[in-house]
């Protein structure tokens, strides 16, 4: 199944995504929030579909929305791509690196990127995001992590360099302006990917080609994470957690590269969709 939101933005609401088109579920769901998750919602959503209700076309002009609605938090893993942290001249880390974004920064795959004010060093990064489906608390193994996950989506870390790394060493004030998680297209269930590690990823600016990986080069993999970060705290339906980027940000750069006014970028996932952002000034 292919979650989508759509709408006004704070106006958004449910449905789904069938052979490229859109379907409202609206009638059905308040939204894709942490209640839903709670209450099993994918599998209503499964035996809705089963039915074969006739759901009402999503008109072209609507927004897209992000797949989820606003996460009660947003963890992140830093430095998760061996070949990420040697670009940016960082030691290999032995445990994950974690840091948040703020949950209003979440919004939807052709959403602009609002470049903060005084910022020089605004960048981009693709990553695998992980939405969370069962309340996970001390999970006893790696495996019972793969229960707790509802779904995949696409995901566009938008950093400033400046803020994270030159303004006293708190990545997230760097990583929690404005419009700085867009995500979707949709959010794929879980059962739909077979290995989550191993599915490519690319990111284009302007056209050119700028990061492509896999998420098999990842150090910690998703369901190591899932469970790491249950041991520090409750991750709950609904959360959602980016795991990392492959080599190509613009600080990796020689001469380092960011975005500026205008500039277009597009990124993109294996099974996941395709995002589009045109930057603007905040």
């Amino acid at each position: 199944m292919k979650l989508i939101r759509y709408g006004k933005m704070g106006m958004e609401k449910p449905g789904i995504l069938i052979n490229d088109k859109r379907y409202s579920l609206s009638a059905y769901f308040k939204d894709f929030d942490r209640d839903f998750f709670a209450t099993d919602g994918l599998a209503q959503v499964k035996e809705l579909l089963s039915r074969g209700e006739d759901l009402p076309l999503v008109g072209e002009e609507e927004r897209w929305g992000a797949p989820i609605a606003r996460p009660g938090k947003v963890m992140c893993i830093g430095l998760n791509y061996s070949d990420h942290a040697k670009e940016a001249g960082m030691p290999i880390p032995t445990e994950p690196i974690i840091f948040q974004k703020g949950s209003n920064t979440v919004v939807g795959p052709y959403d602009p990127i609002l470049i903060p004010r005084g910022s020089e060093k605004t960048d981009w990064e693709v990553e695998l995001g992980v939405v969370i489906g069962k309340r996970a608390r001390y999970l006893d193994s790696i495996e019972a992590s793969k229960d707790c996950i509802a779904g995949y989506c696409l995901a566009n870390d938008v950093s400033e360099r400046a803020f994270q790394l030159e303004r006293g060493g708190q990545w997230t004030k760097g990583k929690s302006s404005d419009n700085f998680t867009p995500i979707g297209p949709f959010l794929l269930d879980a059962d739909r990917i077979e290995n989550p590690q191993d599915l490519d990823m690319k990111l284009w600016v302007n056209g050119q080609l700028m990061q492509s990986g896999n998420t098999d080069n990842m150090i910690f993999s998703v369901h190591f994470i899932v469970h790491y970060l249950s041991q520090f705290m409750t991750l709950e339906e609904g959360d959602l957690i980016l795991t990392g980027t492959p080599p190509g940000v613009g600080m990796g750069q020689k001469p380092q590269v960011y975005l500026k006014l205008n500039d277009v970028v597009e990124l993109e996932i294996e099974h996941l969709g395709r995002q589009k952002q045109i930057c603007h000034n905040a």
